[in-house]
């Protein structure tokens, strides 16, 4: 049983060394209630004050704190500095890594073992640690294994930028970089489960997690055209590919104010939301006889033509240009057809689902005299839910509370690592 102040993780203890390709994983963790300490080196993390934004516009703010994309993936953790370059630093990453249950990194593969701190270092000293290590390519094996990457390399090569964009332009990536953070996902799951196997058995894991890898994982509907009958699917922008006629169907529509998405779908699973829309249609006299005359009961989506899916567009892109969202949307819910409005952020922040759940939350900022608003806990749960986690630390915070009362070291000792820049 969890005590009344306990969340999943609370007994847990994770030293995080990933720079912007990992932060989201010792987040997620966070989340989830382990003691997540952020590692940076004396001065702060360079990723505080960029390249992502979008970056804190406040006269309280110094220079180190103004990143709100580090702010937010580092919420929830504690902070230290510490110089692993130096001997003296590698020594005291030792001792905190003797004290966790594990160690999440993301620098290139064999950087820690040149430091003298990779999982078969810290094994020896703490045989159940859990070491997570985030890469483009893995750890080792492969042709790519030494290869650096971004977030543009990971979605090319990992095939998901292959199906964004109009079919005749080149392909393009996702507008927010997406390949890390579903890296960092999986880099979550696979150090709980190693942690699991640990609690059980007193045996640690390394944990090797490729962004390629990560990435593939998106593509399981994809890869299951080219299995059954070697069909690579197409890149179609609002449109998709894959149907058993051959055909292309659009899925997302233009409308007044923005955009929506309707799809049509076949069997019995269609013919209640298409002929609803169709009655729609007709009741504001935008149904013509090639509407009236389709039988959605017997309509057999892998024998309609492209000629069929070119005169339906043409007659429903024009009943929906002829609407805002909220109007679709109402009259959609009314009349049980599925169809749904594409949100944008600022429909996000309003959106009264997201607000009756808790998902939005203040977070205090006292240095900046601000209070920011950030995304809630990612899942919730029963009898001891998931709350806000702290701000990000600054840079340094609990060097006191890390090294001098749990490793024991002096005021001035902590002064003289200071001074010879180990912390």
């Amino acid at each position: 049983m969890q005590a009344p102040n306990e969340s999943f993780l609370s007994p847990y203890r994770f030293l995080d060394l990933t720079d912007n390709k990992g932060l989201l994983c010792g987040k997620l963790l966070a989340d989830l209630g382990a003691e997540v300490i952020k590692v940076e080196p004396p001065g702060g993390d360079p990723d505080r004050s960029g390249p992502a934004g979008p970056f804190l516009k406040s006269e309280n703010s110094d220079k180190t704190s103004k990143s709100l994309h580090w702010s937010v993936y580092n919420q929830g953790k504690k902070g230290i500095t510490l110089n692993l370059d130096t001997d003296e630093g590698q020594e005291l990453f030792m001792k905190l890594a003797a004290r966790a249950h594990g160690v999440i990194e993301s620098f290139h593969p064999g950087h820690m073992a040149a430091l003298g701190l990779d999982y078969e270092a810290l094994a020896r000293i703490n045989p159940a640690i859990v070491f997570t290590s985030i890469t483009p390519f893995g750890q080792d094996g492969g042709p790519y294994a030494n290869w650096k990457a971004c977030d543009l390399v990971g979605m090319a090569m990992g095939g998901y930028m292959y199906l964004c964009g109009d079919a005749d332009r080149a392909p393009v990536r996702i507008t927010a970089p997406q390949a890390w953070l579903h890296t960092c996902g999986e880099a979550a799951v696979g150090a709980m489960i190693a942690l699991y196997h640990a609690a059980g058995t007193g045996e640690g894991q390394h944990v090797d997690v490729s962004m390629q890898e990560s990435v593939a994982m998106l593509m399981f509907n994809s890869r299951g055209f080219w299995e059954l009958d070697k069909t690579v699917l197409t890149r179609q922008g609002a449109r998709r590919s894959g149907l058993s006629s051959g055909a292309i169907q659009r899925q997302t529509w233009p409308c007044r104010d923005g955009f929506i998405t309707f799809v049509i779908l076949g069997a019995a699973s269609g013919a209640k939301t298409n002929q609803g829309l169709v009655q729609w249609m007709d009741e504001e006299g935008m149904a013509d006889d090639f509407l009236r005359g389709i039988d959605w009961n017997a309509f057999d989506m892998a024998a309609a033509s492209q000629e069929f899916h070119d005169q339906l567009e043409a007659r429903l892109k024009a009943f929906f240009l002829e609407h805002t969202r909220t109007e679709l949307t109402d009259g959609a819910m009314k009349r049980r057809v599925m169809l749904y409005p594409v949100a944008t952020v600022g429909d996000l922040m309003a959106s009264p689902q997201l607000a009756a759940r808790g998902y939005w939350t203040k977070v205090d900022h006292p240095e900046t005299g601000m209070s920011i608003t950030y995304p809630g806990p990612f899942v919730k749960c029963t009898p001891n839910a998931l709350k806000p986690g702290r701000r990000a630390p600054l840079v340094g915070e609990h060097n006191n509370e890390i090294y001098g009362r749990e490793v024991g070291l002096s005021s001035f000792e902590l002064v003289a690592l200071r001074r010879r820049g180990v912390i």
